[in-house]
């Protein structure tokens, strides 16, 4: 049976920090599945998905085991819908890990999917999609926080 984890969120942008997680994943699934959410209320200024998508699957272009997918609704369906028995998630801080643990604990009662929990690496804590938005705001260059192709 091919073991396939998802990887989901909105990533935008994706950082160095969410291609650890993936890179540090990679050993340990045959296949997985990026998730990139195609619509979120809370966000209405995202960058559109397809652009997204676009981005992540160039920096990936030459790794077969991961295909990156627009998804809508909930992670656990999306992970049905991909033959996917575990969720992958980057944890940085006590917050994330409380947040994670909660959302973990209910995906698994509603679909029996588990959540793996991967811990930042400490140099790439501090690292997220809202600082970076918020730096790019103002004009900064955040091309050290986003992965090498993203650069280009």
């Amino acid at each position: 049976m091919e073991r396939t984890g998802i990887f989901v969120g909105t990533f935008d942008p994706f950082t160095i920090g969410h291609d650890s997680i993936v890179r540090r994943a990679l050993p340990l699934f045959d296949r997985i599945v990026i998730g990139v959410v195609g619509d979120n209320v809370h966000k209405p200024d995202m960058t559109a998905a397809d652009e997204r998508v676009a981005a992540i699957r160039h920096l990936y272009a030459k790794e077969p085991r991961v295909e990156v997918k627009v998804f809508h609704g909930l992670a656990v369906d999306f992970a049905q819908a991909e033959g996917a028995r575990y969720i992958i998630k980057g944890v940085r801080t006590v917050k994330d890990f409380e947040y994670e643990r909660e959302q973990a604990d209910i995906n698994r009662q509603l679909s029996g999917v588990e959540t793996l929990l991967l811990l930042a690496e400490p140099h790439l804590s501090a690292v997220s999609s809202s600082l970076v938005r918020e730096l790019r705001h103002f004009g900064r260059d955040v091309s050290i926080f986003l992965p090498q192709s993203d650069k280009q």
